[in-house]
């Protein structure tokens, strides 16, 4: 279509996302290495590289109108704006724009596009350590396996990993196939050195799996000192029985027919013309290695055109299998001086640890934050609460204030009177119907629909502003009064005696009755309430994550480890 000439691929990449990254820094590295190469690339997350830097994207980018913009040109991550420039010849007056705008866009006037220092300090933060950490992410492990895997493995490392998730996602029709192992018993099988990836490896030694009687599989006693080989051996054979279980079945005549005809005769005399068999004689043992090799792709490429790159792992065992000589006498003499394995203590995550990559996270997050000089002041917290309550919310989410400096606390006498008219109905003329199925239901009586009457000609008259403040407040220190009676005023915390000093000299000036209301209705410390009962959400959450230390470090402010998880929240506030 209106896609320009390119090169395109698919990974499945399951649950290690580090290869997802690993080919990042492989598109920047080609878009490096090629100047006039632009590259992009998502996955069914869509940009993720712009999720990774969600932090510091622009306002006005969004996941609707983001296809098409996200590239990486000449090794630098560019991101073209939603507005164009005048010099521009393109219309991007759409939500994105097409392949080909952008690529224009790109190759005029690609430094206007570069995306911001925070951006693509965020992007190469993930894919650095390249190509160094390529070693670092695979494990070596002996595993007791059967000779012909190890055969395969030799010339084929890579079919570790189709292996691995076949026994990794394996189903019960699966397993029918591992009850008797035509193609790999474990009659002669050897000790070997395997190299996984660490996702490859902990997929296959945390599971938990006991072979079928009749597959002749046995494992020692776990006090074995080579148990842990004898069981990834038997499980990583489980994974290749699967993949050859599932080859496709071709007849000897299909194979005979594809492989007779006039088009076969010409790609051999191609493969002979480029010196494909390296001078082998004909007829000799690695002259028809070679020869197999070429009629399987030729078969694949003919029969199904659309996967002749992607080949079939079971069809690729089952060939190595027919034009490899095993040796058995060979891996045994090499089973005898074997390499010491890698140290899976990697596997084992302990507390600190953990806290520790969570620590190293937060740093990441807020890097201008310095530990030693953090102060965890309590009335910031409740200052960051109120900054908080006071933002705009949207459809989208709540917009996390990243400091309580930011802005400060607000409050519109007018808007909160005219919102006060909306929500008690001083415009209103008629009741909801609500109100009306209650009046039929309770079959009040004339005097009720009396002073029903004169409630609502209250409401139809016009109410000033402060006339309806000072009645607010009246109902306010009526329902005061009325809890002041209950048990609900002792769960919260009151202001010191000092702090309302002057409340306490106008309620003696009011009357001789007024100190027993006094010391009924002390104001309440909301700072001191709101703060004690985040410290003891937060000591409920017992180190793990929770809404109290989400809501504030997304607002930048970071609370201490609870050292005493058996004190009381409000002795730590006060």
């Amino acid at each position: 279509g209106d896609i320009p000439a390119h090169i395109g691929g698919t990974t499945l990449f399951g649950d290690n996302v580090e290869d997802e990254w690993f080919i990042v820094y492989l598109i920047r590295e080609i878009t490096k290495e090629f100047p006039g190469l632009a590259a992009r690339i998502e996955d069914n997350d869509g940009e993720f590289l712009l999720i990774e830097a969600a932090d510091f994207l622009p306002e006005w980018l969004s996941p609707e109108n983001s296809d098409n913009r996200v590239f990486f040109y000449k090794g630098e991550l560019h991101i073209i704006p939603l507005s164009e420039t005048e010099e521009q010849e393109c219309d991007l007056s759409a939500a994105s724009p097409t392949i080909s705008q952008a690529l224009t866009l790109l190759s005029s006037c690609s430094e206007e596009f570069l995306a911001a220092a925070p951006i693509r300090a965020a992007v190469y933060k993930r894919i650095s350590g390249y190509p160094e950490k390529i070693q670092a992410s695979f494990h070596r492990a002996h595993c007791y396996l059967p000779a012909g895997i190890v055969s395969v493995l030799r010339q084929r490392p890579s079919l570790v990993a189709p292996a691995v998730q076949a026994f990794y996602l394996r189903d019960p029709v699966d397993l029918r196939a591992c009850r008797s192992f035509q193609t790999f018993p474990p009659d002669e099988r050897v000790m070997t050195v395997v190299t996984f990836t660490k996702c490859l490896y902990a997929q296959l030694v945390q599971q938990k799996f006991v072979p079928d009687r009749r597959s002749g599989y046995t494992l020692p006693l776990p006090s074995h000192p080579q148990y842990k080989a004898y069981e990834l051996g038997m499980k990583l054979a489980h994974g290749f029985e699967i993949l050859c279980s599932k080859r496709s079945k071709v007849s000897p005549d299909d194979k005979r027919n594809v492989l007779s005809g006039p088009l076969w005769e010409r790609f051999l005399s191609s493969l002979k013309e480029k010196q494909y068999f390296k001078g082998e004689m004909e007829g000799s043992a690695k002259y028809l290695e070679l020869l197999h090799k070429a009629e399987d792709y030729f078969q694949q490429s003919v029969t199904k055109p659309e996967s002749s790159v992607e080949a079939n792992p079971g069809d690729e065992i089952w060939a190595l299998l027919q034009t490899t000589t095993i040796d058995l006498k060979e891996f045994e003499r090499e089973a005898a001086c074997l390499p010491p394995e890698d140290d899976d203590s990697w596997l084992d995550l302990t507390p600190d640890d953990l806290d520790q990559m969570l620590k190293e996270a937060r740093n990441e997050s807020t890097p201008s934050s310095n530990e030693e000089e953090e102060k965890y002041d309590l009335e910031a917290v409740a200052e960051s609460m109120k900054a908080f309550v006071s933002k705009v919310s949207t459809h989208e989410g709540a917009e996390m204030p990243w400091s309580s400096d930011e802005s400060h606390v607000t409050f519109d006498v007018d808007s909160f009177t005219k919102a006060l008219d909306r929500i008690l109905g001083a415009d209103s003329e008629e009741l909801d119907s609500d109100d009306l199925d209650e009046e039929q239901e309770f079959d009040f009586s004339d005097e009720d629909d009396e002073d029903l009457d004169a409630e609502n000609q209250r409401e139809d008259e016009q109410v000033s502003p402060n006339e309806l403040i000072g009645s607010l407040k009246s109902y306010m220190n009526e329902m005061d009064r009325e809890l002041a009676q209950t048990n609900v005023g002792k769960s919260f915390i009151t202001q010191k005696k000092g702090a309302s000093s002057v409340d306490a000299a106008s309620s003696q000036s009011a009357g001789p009755d007024s100190g027993v209301e006094e010391t009924e209705l002390t104001p309440v410390d909301v700072d001191m309430n709101l703060v004690a009962n985040l410290l003891e959400s937060y000591s409920a959450q017992s180190g793990l994550a929770g809404p109290t230390s989400n809501i504030l470090q997304s607002m930048g402010v970071h609370l201490p480890e609870n050292a005493d998880r058996t004190g009381s929240s409000k002795g730590a506030a006060e």
